[in-house]
């Protein structure tokens, strides 16, 4: 497992400095990973898909917060990976999305969107 980059505020609740955001590649003898944590777009992610070929990448889409469907569609190019599992929306409504125009997003760019209901697990 590396950990990598991420583009998020990093404070505790009481206003405190709470560590560098960070998210994780993660490469087993199958497959490999990559988990975006609460992250912005950055440019830094172009790199991961220069270098590693990544099956699933585990991306924010509730815009509020982290980067949204747009961006992340984005991020999926940069990665260059065609099978990215939703994360980081729907618990509450600033970060609702539209099921529907998010998969189509994804599809339109040639990839699966995969959207889990909590507590869902599918193998990929």
């Amino acid at each position: 497992m590396k950990c990598v980059n991420a583009v998020h505020s990093s404070q505790l609740p009481d206003g405190t400095y709470g560590g560098n955001p960070m998210g994780f590649l993660i490469e087993t003898e199958k497959q490999h990973f990559y988990y975006a944590g609460d992250t912005a777009l950055h440019y830094d992610m172009k790199l991961i898909g220069d270098f590693k070929k990544m099956n699933v990448a585990f991306l924010p889409i509730g815009n509020n917060f982290t980067m949204g469907i747009d961006n992340a569609v984005i991020a999926s190019d940069f990665i260059r990976c065609e099978t990215i599992v939703g994360m980081h929306y729907d618990t509450f409504d600033p970060i609702k999305i539209d099921h529907n125009d998010a998969r189509r997003k994804f599809e339109l760019s040639g990839k699966e969107l995969l959207l889990l209901n909590v507590g869902e697990s599918r193998e990929i």
